[in-house]
């Protein structure tokens, strides 16, 4: 429909199928009669609300003038089979193809324009940009198109052009119309199925129509959050669409983040509830831990995620002083040695599960807590006075680890990993096997990384499985019941589906908030090396640029460098780098075309290319601040 009221007609339709989906699921499952019959006495069996079948067998070859004959068709049958919905699923389906197809040919008639566009100015002009154009659809069903389609003649280019803006004007169009009946679709599938399953029709469905539902979203990421709430729900899907959700900026994923988070509860802005005295966490200043932890148990969950009223033992104050004095007080202790819970890396600024928390009885206790504190405290925009090991945001974020995060913990080890994976060992007599020696509780013991793996010897073949399973050894399955434990907790509060729009750098920032960075303090303890002194004038760019950067792009190239957005007590010149104190450092590096800065971490040092001028510097290093999270060495 053309309809400039169509977004009431999609509310409308969504509504309407919420009804039938809940029909459907409070009808009995079983009843005596043995009958499934569904709401009140609906003589209607219930399986036959919505009936679940493939609509296609096989995606069809078909155009326009075929999808038109198709529909037609459809339309006429009478056959008393067809369920109602059907209809709407079988037009969904042939406008999503028929997008697809659409998108394919305007590909192809782009890449005609501009192969003719560069004929027609000559070979002065062969480095022309090309004309931007869709992604293509890419399915083996839409391949056979027209003979016709994809010729093009000079004297066509501004009707192939015009057409290309049409094909725009389409998406634009129908997008957010062909979405929300995806929704009522999605919503239909999973009322079928058991709690926590996704609809394997629904599963083919993103399949087969991958590239339309991608461009759509890259033309407009928010359809994830108004309508594709399935792929927040299934992270088989979910991982198809994340490097574009990913790619948004920090700060509208964080306005998201939120936004779903806190769907369907009161706006505590503009309505004021008065505290219930039974839904006041009372806790104990001498005692704030254990106390704390015996009332958030036994609160409820969900009020909890409204709202918190905290008040000390002893005392009348309350309000959003008291609960922040009461995070931060917490953040603290839960780090405090004598409940052994956490133990602090080799630079000493953050904080890593520890392996031996057992000697403390109640440690995965406490760790659920811990969990719970830190949900609620991102759940409520509160910042946490503590910072973690890069593995362990991971952890809470379901991201693997690598040898390089061993770094945080034993930046020695890290060092002989990375030795290993950079020269041949087969000569070298290591006699390494896949199983390693580990303190447990200040006696080693003969851990196997794999069944068996005391015999298997590591060899240039099989090295990187080795260094692979070292690092989960000692990063994951050393604290694998603590870190169950924490994310038990943090997930009553914080869905896995939202956390994930995240990395582990924006997790500590949401967590622990945007640290100031005093940019003379930066330059005061700065070294330089391989050519550069402090007197250059790339090194004047630099910090020239540095300046210039916002809040957030300094942390950001704080990250970048040194693997942390925190600048340690007493400022730069107690920064920490492998083996002790190390100083930010910059090191020349030759220029060439579109070179972009690296870093290595252990060492604190930025290797910033001799840029010809400090516009190409700034560009260069935006670019590999927020695209190369995952560009770092090791020294």
């Amino acid at each position: 429909s053309l309809s400039s009221n169509y977004e009431a007609q999609m509310k409308s339709l969504l509504r309407i199928v919420r009804i039938f989906c809940h029909v459907f699921r409070i009808g009995p499952s079983s009843p005596s009669n043995g009958n499934d019959m569904g709401y009140n006495g609906n003589k209607t069996p219930r399986s036959q609300v919505f009936k679940v079948r493939k609509v296609y067998d096989v995606v069809r070859k078909i155009d326009v003038k075929e999808m038109n004959f198709t529909k037609h068709a459809f339309i006429n049958q009478t056959s008393h089979e067809q369920e109602p919905l059907e209809l709407l699923w079988h037009s969904l389906d042939e406008w999503l193809v028929l997008i697809a197809t659409e998108l394919m040919k305007n590909k192809r008639d782009s890449a005609n324009i501009t192969s003719i566009l560069l004929k027609q100015k000559g070979p002065d002009h062969q480095d022309a940009p090309p004309t931007p154009s869709f992604a293509a659809a890419g399915t083996e069903s839409r391949k056979e198109l027209s003979s016709d389609a994809g010729e093009s003649k000079p004297y066509d280019v501004t009707g192939k052009q015009e057409a290309c803006a049409d094909c725009q004007d389409v998406i634009s169009m129908t997008a957010n119309r062909l979405s929300a009946v995806i929704q009522a679709f999605y919503m239909c599938c999973s009322c079928q199925m058991p709690q926590g399953m996704t609809s394997p029709r629904f599963i083919e469905f993103v399949c087969k129509h991958d590239d339309v539902l991608k461009c759509f979203v890259n033309r407009n990421p928010k359809i994830i959050f108004d309508h594709f709430h399935f792929l927040l729900e299934c992270p088989e899907l979910m991982s198809r669409f994340m490097h574009i959700i990913k790619a948004q900026p920090f700060k509208d994923r964080c306005e998201w983040f939120y936004e779903h988070l806190h769907a369907g509860q009161p706006d505590s802005d503009m309505v004021h509830r008065p505290v219930n005295e039974n839904d006041i966490l009372l806790v104990h200043r001498d005692s704030i831990f254990r106390s704390s932890c015996e009332v958030v148990s036994k609160a409820n969950c969900a009020k909890l995620k409204q709202g918190i009223a905290v008040r000390f033992h002893g005392e009348e104050g309350m309000g959003q002083g008291v609960v922040r004095e009461w995070f931060d007080i917490l953040s603290s202790e839960i780090v405090n040695p004598d409940y052994a819970l956490f133990t602090q890396s080799a630079d000493g600024t953050t904080f890593q599960p520890n392996s031996n928390s057992s000697v403390n009885p109640d440690h995965l206790n406490y760790f659920r807590f811990a969990g719970q504190i830190l949900g609620l405290a991102l759940n409520h925009r509160q910042l946490v006075n503590i910072y973690f090991t890069r593995s362990f945001y991971k952890h809470i974020l379901g991201i693997p680890v690598n040898y390089q995060d061993v770094a945080s913990i034993d930046p020695e080890y890290a060092k002989n990993l990375q030795w290993i994976l950079d020269n041949d060992i087969s000569d070298l007599g290591l006699e390494l096997t896949f199983s390693v020696e580990t303190d447990v509780f200040g006696a080693m013991e003969e851990v196997p990384l794999k069944p068996g793996g005391a015999s298997i010897l590591v060899t240039q073949e099989n090295k990187a499985e080795y260094v692979q399973l070292v690092t989960e050894l000692r990063m994951t399955r050393a604290i694998q019941p603590q870190i169950n434990a924490f994310l038990q907790g943090f997930h009553m509060f914080i869905p896995p589906s939202l956390i994930q729009l995240f990395d582990e750098y924006e997790l500590e920032l949401l967590l622990s908030g945007m640290p100031e960075i005093d940019v003379n303090d930066w330059l005061k303890n700065t070294e330089y090396t391989s050519g550069y002194e402090r007197g250059d004038q790339v090194i004047q760019w630099f910090w020239d640029v540095v300046e210039e950067l916002t809040q957030e792009e300094r942390v950001l190239l704080l990250q970048f460098v040194t693997g942390s957005s925190r600048v340690p007590h007493g400022g730069f010149a107690h920064i920490m780098g492998g083996s002790g104190l190390q100083n930010f450092t910059i090191a020349a590096v030759p220029y060439t075309a579109n070179l972009l800065p690296t870093s290595s971490t252990c060492i604190n040092m930025l290797k910033l290319p001799e840029y010809p001028s400090k516009e190409i510097l700034k560009d260069r290093l935006l670019v590999a601040l927020h695209c190369g999270s995952y560009g770092y060495t090791m020294a």
